[in-house]
């Protein structure tokens, strides 16, 4: 055997070792190829693709940065270059590697669907539809190019479209990883109720046979089983690798006499999120801590993201940066405690918690459920999030905080004016119920339920938030079917806080939904003085509205089945004296209740990483810890 055959043959055996998944072992081999040709454009190339499944992205850059070094009209390194790019989130370098790729080989129907899905991490979503449209020209049976499109038209909120083009992808491939989840979310999105239980009970079966099926967010809103959504969030994080493969950094920061909080979102601007935290970061105590954000969400330079910048002693834009250069960043910093504040929710970024930024590791606020993982250490909540025996539910050890696991901003905006109903497109008489929660929180169950409300409240309407058309369409038709004029049903706009806070003055009675209860809206709801109506369920999500209740001084509005739900929310409406007795309730207890105390709730969480540390420094595993009031 020649020189020239015996490479050949190393190279095939690397090829080999390759497609039976010993990554390891075929880079050892490319390696030894290379040694001998240094300029095979195509051992390059294979080494960076195995190097890329090892997750070792830098050296499978410059293994691919080769292969087309020597080879430039290389369409597949090109594409493949790009891909590890947009895994460092490098994503404008991505894209020109994909466009390299595409003036090659122009019919490269993965190159096109790759770089719309760096142009949609980019958020260039129109850019990105146009890619996945190409795409699916080229390739008709692209499934993944459906779904993704489905998934660039979610973020653009065209809820219709998007279920369409999943529906076009489970034609093709109705096995694949996730693709029922979201479609299903999207049904949900558009208040599709035809055969949506048939199918919530689908998925869930789907579960417990430990299959792909659900992502563990939009499992909060098909089931309220707290076992079903632990199950989704440890298949998810087993799919997506996420659990960490590398040491777990358990070393003592030294002893500088502030603990060093890193509080990791992409929500630093008008969100949710910010509503809530924003006094919670201004008023650490800085004699005992030391506060650094991590931003990996867009720069928006609104008062929320103004406060956020002055709030911390260090704000860090990290969006530019891979998941492990951000936990190498945080663990470089010193960082004792991370806490992260999107777990499973948009946009988040789960991988620099896999690959441990801090020795302690916090999920809080923005994901209302386990994570599944082993590396997040605590779970905030409280005693009536997590009763007793719910605990079994959560990877988590689970931190319970007095009173409301959700902080609350005061500075928020008061209102104080009620607005004209005619203005707000109300009847001027009768009795407005209303529920401002995202309409993929409304199920078959609680909208019957809704309707028999109605029914028994002459004269009464029930104000809907409208996120889309086709949900407001189909909510009307439901109406309809169950007896109710459609003339009941009152669709409003998203407004900027200040005008929602002022118009949730002109309803009676919040209605909140099951299983996914009102989070940052209910307490939006009572501090603009509106009393809530919940139903407990049993998971984290349809418990919130509870906790936020008894911290408000109001668990007379708290009920645990849709009977009690119904005829209370009966009650209320046909009894007024009653709903005016509670209201002046809370408008009497508004700024003394614990809901509302921002300096008590940082007062609280301050204890709770004071106790997850000194148990750290202790060399203590992590464990439950009760704060006391």
């Amino acid at each position: 055997m020649n020189n020239s055959d015996a490479l050949d043959t190393l190279f095939h055996e690397a090829v080999g070792l390759h497609n039976h998944g010993r990554l390891a072992d075929a880079v050892l081999l490319y390696d030894n190829v290379i040694r001998q040709d240094p300029d095979i454009a195509l051992a390059h190339s294979n080494r960076g693709a195995a190097l890329s499944s090892l997750q070792e992205f830098e050296e499978a850059l410059r293994s691919f940065h080769r292969a087309v070094e020597l080879q430039p009209e290389y369409a597949e390194a090109h594409n493949n270059k790009a891909s590890v790019l947009v895994y460092l989130k490098r994503l404008d370098e991505a894209v020109l590697s994909y466009d390299r790729a595409i003036a090659i080989k122009p019919h490269y129907a993965e190159a096109h669907y790759n770089r719309a899905n760096a142009l949609k991490d980019l958020k260039r979503l129109d850019d990105a539809l146009r890619g996945y449209d190409r795409a699916i020209a080229l390739k008709p049976d692209f499934a993944e190019a459906y779904c993704n499109r489905g998934n660039a038209l979610k973020d653009l909120q065209r809820w219709e479209e998007a279920f369409a083009s999943y529906d076009a992808a489970r034609a093709l491939k109705p096995d694949m990883d996730f693709l029922f989840g979201a479609w299903l979310y999207a049904k949900l999105q558009i208040c599709d109720f035809s055969d949506l239980e048939v199918r919530m009970a689908e998925i869930s079966r789907a579960l417990q046979q430990n299959k792909r099926v659900c992502t563990p967010f939009q499992m909060l809103a098909i089931s309220g089983s707290p076992e079903l959504q632990r199950r989704a969030a440890q298949i998810y994080v087993g799919a997506q690798s996420l659990n960490s493969d590398t040491p777990p950094l358990v070393r003592t920061h030294p002893g500088r006499g502030k603990i060093r909080l890193g509080y990791f979102s992409a929500d630093y601007h008008d969100h949710a999120t910010m509503h809530l935290m924003a006094g919670l970061f201004e008023r650490h105590d800085r004699s005992k801590f030391e506060t650094i954000a991590f931003s990996f969400g867009p720069d928006r330079s609104d008062e929320m993201r103004i406060r956020a910048v002055r709030a911390f002693d260090e704000f860090i834009d990290v969006r530019d940066l891979s998941d492990a250069q951000v936990a190498l960043m945080a663990r470089t910093l010193e960082i004792d405690i991370a806490i992260d504040l999107k777990g499973f929710t948009q946009d988040n970024r789960a991988g620099i918690f896999a690959s441990r930024a801090a020795p302690i590791q916090v999920n809080y606020l923005g994901y209302p459920g386990t994570m599944g993982a082993d590396y997040m250490d605590y779970i905030v909540a409280d005693d009536i999030l997590v009763p007793a025996n719910g605990k079994r539910h959560y990877s988590e050890k689970i931190v319970f905080v007095p009173n409301s696991y959700q902080a609350n901003d005061r500075k928020r905006f008061s209102p104080d004016a009620i607005l004209d109903r005619t203005t707000l497109q109300l009847p001027p008489t009768g009795f407005v119920f209303c529920c401002f929660n995202n309409n993929y929180k409304i199920t078959p169950a609680i909208f019957d339920c809704w309707m028999r409300i109605l029914k028994q409240c002459a004269g009464s309407v029930l104000w809907i938030l409208a996120d889309n058309a086709k949900a407001a369409s189909n909510l009307k038709m439901e109406a309809a079917a169950r007896g109710v004029n459609e003339e009941r049903l009152i669709f409003a706009p998203r407004l900027p806080l200040s005008d929602h806070l002022t118009r949730l003055r002109s309803a009676g009675l919040f209605l909140d939904t099951l299983p996914y209860n009102a989070h940052t809206t209910a307490s939006e709801a009572l501090w603009a003085g509106l009393p809530v109506l919940t139903c407990a369920g049993d998971a984290f999500a349809s418990r919130v509205a509870a906790s936020v209740l008894n911290a408000a001084g109001l668990p007379e509005l708290v009920t645990t089945s849709l009977e009690a739900y119904e005829t209370l929310a009966i009650a209320l409406a046909n009894r007024p004296e009653k709903l005016i007795s509670i209201g002046q309730k809370l408008a009497a207890r508004r700024l003394a209740s614990p809901l509302f105390n921002t300096e008590l709730f940082t007062k609280h969480i301050e204890a709770a990483y004071t106790a997850m540390y000194e148990r750290h420094r202790s060399g203590m595993a992590p464990a439950d810890i009760h704060i006391s009031a």
